[in-house]
């Protein structure tokens, strides 16, 4: 019997999948719809239910990305429901979720930063400006009935403008729950974050809003993310984002690298007796599917080890 380390209660944990778009977004090499397809349907297989599948963004700034609809239209005739599932795709303003509109995807996302800076260089316009949209955005989602994801980038440092003060996400986090998002997203976009930071943040963020609907997205630049996650779950945490093989970044943020690996966050909690629901070894399967078609090398550090013992 696994015990719960650290006076831990063994609360499950939900994964939110970022790989297929997260993960890709920066690869140079374009990755084929149809392998696109099949990884996704591999990490489904390994008991993942909430996975970002792609983002409605204009090709000419990602073109990774640029078959969104064909490889939603392809999902469809994979998948013979969504029973179970939760499958996103990332907007960066109304014309993206019209886009996103007549697919599968039950859910959608949307992206602040903390750092106006990253912002504009992020999405092209100010952080009230991508506000003032998401109002019309997000009651179009509603009116779909469709769970509505925020993201709050460079919640911790911001390669341009370094610190970034908790009040600053605090006060985003409050206006975007007022505008209707269903759940936040923390994300450490350069991974820059420690355990003692995401505890602070967290504390003010259960003050003022709450953890249930609050979820952390760590990059492993400095090695902290699997800390950070720890520091997250004792704080009351439930939901961590990642990315299978440890792909992933931000073409803004040129300090970022990639994702914390879905493999070593399912390690972790496995070895705490935390349920994830992810079968580790079909996930590892997933990932090494994918690992011939790009360009970058998979971080994970259970991939680096295997066989699994």
């Amino acid at each position: 019997m696994a015990l719960a380390p650290f006076g831990y209660q063994q609360a499950p944990v939900s994964l939110y999948e970022v790989g297929p778009r997260d993960g890709l977004q920066n690869e140079n090499k374009t990755v084929d719809t149809t392998h696109k397809l099949n990884y996704v349907l591999a990490l489904i297989r390994s008991g993942l239910t909430r996975i970002e599948v792609t983002s409605f963004v204009n090709p000419k700034w990602i073109p990774q990305l640029a078959d969104a609809e064909a490889l939603c239209l392809q999902l469809a005739h994979a998948l013979p429901s969504l029973a179970g599932l939760r499958l996103s795709g990332l907007v960066p303003n109304v014309k993206g979720y019209l886009r996103l509109k007549p697919t599968l995807l039950n859910e959608v996302g949307i992206v602040l930063s903390a750092s106006s800076t990253h912002h504009q260089k992020n999405m092209n316009r100010k952080v009230e400006e991508s506000l003032h949209e998401y109002r019309d955005l997000m009651a179009m989602a509603k009116a779909d009935k469709r769970f509505v994801r925020a993201y709050i980038s460079t919640a911790f440092f911001c390669p341009y403008e370094g610190a970034i003060a908790p009040s600053c996400v605090i006060d985003l986090a409050l206006q975007l729950h007022a505008l209707g998002a269903d759940e936040i997203s923390i994300g450490d976009t350069i991974g820059a974050a420690t355990p003692y930071q995401v505890v602070h943040l967290c504390e003010q963020l259960d003050k003022q809003l709450g953890l249930a609907d609050v979820a952390l997205h760590f990059h492993d630049t400095k090695g902290m993310a699997i800390a950070n996650i720890l520091a997250g779950y004792h704080m009351g945490v439930r939901t961590f984002d990642a990315s299978s093989g440890g792909l992933g970044g931000c073409p803004y943020a040129p300090s970022a690298t990639g994702n914390v690996a879905t493999e070593d966050v399912v390690y972790l909690f496995k070895g705490m007796g935390v349920y994830t629901g992810v079968d580790l070894q079909a996930l590892c399967q997933a990932s090494l599917s994918l690992a011939p078609l790009v360009s970058q090398s998979l971080s994970s550090h259970v991939l680096k080890s295997l066989p699994l013992i």
